[in-house]
């Protein structure tokens, strides 16, 4: 009887490697958001204090 030698991958190989390339691209969907998060929120509070600064550069010039 001659063994027949399997070659590639199987369908339950293939499987894992679809389901890993989604999982890992929704983590990395899940990561991204929140570095895009984080340095939004570093904008909006830079840009709260610079114009708080301004306006009370402003205040503070015309009383003196």
């Amino acid at each position: 009887m001659a063994e027949e030698e399997r070659t590639g991958l199987s369908v339950f190989d293939g499987v894992l490697i679809v389901g890993g390339g989604i999982i890992a691209l929704v983590v990395a969907f899940a990561v991204f958001s929140f570095v895009a998060g984080v340095v939004w929120f570093l904008v909006k509070v830079v840009l709260v204090v610079l114009l708080v600064s301004f306006v009370a550069r402003l205040v503070f010039r015309r009383r003196s």
